[in-house]
């Protein structure tokens, strides 16, 4: 009879979970363990992104929904607090365990963080086991013809699809001899929910865990996939998949949402289903986010393009930014997309650019400002994703958009939100505005003074044209 503990990080389900499926074939004994480690990621240099409020609050719920899938099995989530290694060689001391696993994470501190507890456990005689549980293609495996990282995203896909099949996910491995200990914290214990009650608009938007994932690609099969190209790019809609904090958790894995699509896409009729590949190809940003933040760690921080250490950035401004975050900026939708932040913690990805396009190009602040943002307020903030899309929209990182484009919100607005359906939902005060006025409320002081909706604080034509002599100034160098 043989032991073995199961350390769940960001892989929180039971179906298609590598270390799990491979732990319960090996070894007789199973102790599932949580390890909460905010001390430890605190004191680590390499570590400067500690989980933010956002991501506390679904992390909770994410491991309530785990424990209470494992109550139904008559078994129970180990919950620690504490370094990790110590608490690991506590656990293997009362157990007898032999062998840990693992699903690996590609974060930079994640990797050098494992990699040392791998060589401790193994000079204690312990084996470990790590497995790809978040990827379809872990990021050192594809490489361009000279085996150098991929710069571009368009090559990157074309190689990567070329590996990718809709093949089926692990089922759930069968029942195990699932062990307990005494000693295991209650969650709240852990201290991730927030202290105040900011959280309410939260609670009403998601269902983090294994079954509210499954629910949500279910509804995107139903409801959205066949339109998704298009629908996409409206905000008012639920023509997205919402599925990315579930991703990010690990409560459901790309593979099992590939296979799903797939099986989807046979069952219906093909003249109401929609190709599901632009859908992948956004997958496939998210698979290429985790390639760059691979090969090139430093850019949580870092510009990606040196070029841009001399980009002449606004000086830090402290209201503009606290306006911006609050959704104040007298621009509607980008008030919208931030207030839809803060109450939901999410926020469309067309209004993500375009966002982030007004606080770097329009107000010329830093995107470290904005990373940092969106780092504390998204129930998926990822480390790579939050990267790759800041520098993207900046200029500064791999595959960015050209430094001419700057996004318009008015005109942004009025293409994809033309009947103001999505502004009216996230600016009550704007709600009664005619539609003429509701993109533009400026343009009629009167509606200012009597909604309190804030002036435009900035002119968007001309700070336009002062990003765009700003990025031809470095263009010049």
């Amino acid at each position: 009879m043989t032991t073995a503990v199961v350390l769940f990080r960001r892989d929180l389900r039971l179906a298609d979970n590598p270390a799990l499926v491979a732990a319960c074939a090996r070894h007789t004994r199973i102790l599932p363990v949580f390890i909460h480690t905010p001390h430890e990621q605190a004191a680590k240099q390499d570590a400067p992104w500690p989980a933010g409020a956002a991501s506390r609050w679904w992390l909770h719920h994410s491991l309530a929904s785990l424990q209470a899938q494992l109550h139904e099995r008559q078994a129970a989530l180990h919950l620690v607090q504490g370094d990790s290694l110590p608490v690991l060689l506590e656990l293997i001391k009362q157990t007898g365990a032999q062998a840990v696993y693992w699903n690996r994470l590609y974060e930079p501190a994640a990797i050098a963080h494992d990699t040392r507890i791998k060589t401790a456990l193994r000079e204690h005689g312990i084996e470990v086991h790590s497995h790809a549980a978040a990827l379809w293609s872990e990021p050192w495996q594809i490489s361009t013809q000279q085996g150098e990282p991929y710069r571009v995203f368009t090559p990157y896909w074309r190689n990567l699809r070329a590996r990718v099949n809709a093949t089926a996910p692990l089922p759930e491995p069968a029942a195990a001899d699932w062990l307990t200990l005494p000693g295991s914290l209650p969650l709240a214990a852990l201290g991730l929910l927030p202290r105040i009650d900011w959280d309410s608009g939260l609670n009403e938007t998601w269902q983090p865990g294994e079954q509210g994932a499954q629910e949500m690609l279910e509804l995107f099969c139903d409801d959205a996939i066949s339109d998704y190209a298009h629908a996409r790019d409206l905000p008012a809609r639920h023509g997205t998949s919402r599925l990315s904090p579930h991703l990010h958790f690990g409560e459901i894995s790309p593979r099992q949402i590939h296979f799903a699509l797939h099986e989807h896409s046979q069952r219906v009729d093909t003249r109401q289903c929609a190709d599901i590949e632009p859908y992948l190809r956004e997958l496939g940003w998210r698979e290429f986010a985790h390639h760059l933040l691979y090969h090139f760690p430093h850019t949580p921080t870092e510009n990606f393009n040196p070029r841009f250490e001399s980009f002449p950035w606004a000086p830090p401004d402290e209201v503009r930014l606290e306006r911006w975050q609050q959704g104040r900026t007298g621009i509607p939708l980008v008030d919208a997309g931030m207030r839809e932040l803060w109450h939901t913690g999410w926020m469309h990805n067309r209004v993500r650019m375009i966002v982030a396009s007004f606080l770097t190009k329009n107000l010329r602040q830093h995107w470290l400002h904005g990373a940092r943002w969106f780092w504390d307020t998204l129930v998926d903030a990822d480390l790579a994703n939050n990267t790759l899309g800041w520098q993207w929209v900046a200029g500064s990182g791999a595959d960015a958009a050209p430094y001419f484009r700057v996004f318009n919100p008015v005109t942004q607005a009025k293409k994809f939100d033309p009947q103001g359906i999505y502004l009216r939902r996230w600016l009550p005060e704007l709600a009664d505005a005619p539609l003429d006025l509701l993109h533009e409320p400026w343009k009629d002081s009167s509606l200012l003074t009597r909604s309190g909706y804030p002036a435009p604080m900035i002119d968007v034509a001309g700070s336009r044209q002062d990003a765009l002599t700003a990025y031809q100034s470095l263009r010049n160098r």
